[in-house]
């Protein structure tokens, strides 16, 4: 099974100088829980959650309208391709332990979102096949691994 059968097409992002009171509107309005950021050429340069807007705010101690996504994004960007094994994406979410994707193309386009709520549905889907590309117990050992604490993390 490749990234292109399980994740999703339609993504909604933010660049790096909207403020996070319009981040927040676009995951409210959108049901999503995070955005990937990209620049002025549509390359992905972070990421944004709606846990990163929160603790923003509240240590900044500053309005929502006044403080920028670039203000509030760390770390690294992890991504995939749309035709990548599903597997491997999982093994870098795993790894990587974060919950989301973004897909670009060769190019380095953004395509679409690869998350943990898509793959957990797919492995719904995939029930009962006999030799399924994604079962319920690669979903739940991929979610264990980005849901473990920090301090067990580096054990």
């Amino acid at each position: 099974m490749k990234v292109k059968d399980v994740m999703r097409w339609t993504v909604y992002s933010c660049g790096p100088g909207t403020n996070l009171a319009e981040a927040a509107k676009i995951m409210w309005d959108y049901d999503c829980g995070a955005l990937p950021v990209v620049d002025g050429a549509g390359k992905v340069i972070g990421m944004i959650t709606d846990r990163d807007i929160c603790i923003s705010l509240a240590t900044k101690n500053r309005p929502a309208s006044d403080v920028t996504v670039w203000e509030s994004i760390s770390g690294a960007v992890y991504t995939c391709s749309p035709d990548d094994d599903i597997q491997d994406a999982l093994k870098t979410m795993a790894v990587k332990r974060v919950r989301r994707l973004p897909v670009m193309n060769a190019n380095g386009e953004l395509q679409g979102i690869l998350s943990m709520n898509d793959i957990v549905l797919k492995a719904d889907e995939a029930k009962g096949w006999k030799t399924p590309g994604l079962s319920y117990d690669d979903a739940i050992r991929t979610l264990k691994a980005v849901c473990v604490h920090r301090e067990l993390a580096r054990r």
